[in-house]
């Protein structure tokens, strides 16, 4: 385990930065946000980082107390890393990294990996302005690259998860590539692109009731 390095610096801003600071740590956070992951999924989801360092970033986020590692019952019986209630508290610093920085995406470049989930976020900030105030709901997303689900309006445990939703969710979205890039890039909102024929919107829940109506 690598030493914990430090900026000296009496300053909240600084201490988070401590933590969190270090390239990849954040991703490996927007990864868990999903729930447990194995090792392998994990290295699967962050294309560039080396087994070294996903190794080290782990082993340090176990120390500082944002995740912990468990061994899953037979017949799994494999290791899976999750965020501490620590860790979790990260959700809104990722989200609104997220919106910041959705005016540096850009069209996607030909060297850019993607992965589904990674639309997560700023679709649950879409989804959460348009249901805000509704409770909890659950949103399967289907895209080219993939299928996810989201968990709106939820306080603890997964953000989203890879695959279709776990049980009936309150409504189905089905967009293509271009028009999802749009709405992460803020410059189509969902509720636009929903009236535009550009999602397609079913379900009887309130996020779907939500989109239709807006």
């Amino acid at each position: 385990m690598s030493p914990r390095r430090s900026y000296d610096q009496y300053c909240s801003a600084a201490r988070a930065l401590d933590l969190v600071g270090d390239r990849w740590t954040l991703l490996i956070v927007r990864e868990l946000l999903a729930g447990p992951r194995r090792y392998t999924d994990l290295h699967a989801d962050l294309p560039g980082v080396s087994t070294d360092v996903l190794a080290s970033r782990l082993k340090d986020m176990e120390r500082d107390g944002l995740s912990t590692r468990r061994r899953l019952p037979p017949p799994g019986a494999a290791y899976v890393y999750e965020l501490t209630d620590r860790g979790r508290e990260l959700m809104p610093v990722l989200a609104a990294l997220s919106a910041w920085g959705r005016a540096e995406l850009g069209e996607r470049r030909p060297t850019d990996a993607v992965r589904a989930h990674w639309f997560a976020l700023p679709l649950l900030r879409a989804l959460e302005a348009v249901a805000e105030g509704q409770g909890e709901g659950l949103v399967e997303v289907r895209l080219e690259e993939g299928e996810f689900h989201l968990h709106v309006g939820t306080e603890k445990g997964p953000v989203y998860g890879d695959g279709l939703a776990p049980g009936e969710p309150d409504a189905r979205l089905v967009l293509d590539a271009v028009t999802c890039e749009a709405v992460s890039r803020g410059e189509l909102s969902l509720v636009d692109a929903v009236r535009a024929g550009r999602v397609t919107v079913t379900g009887d829940g309130t996020a779907a009731k939500a989109l239709r109506e807006a």
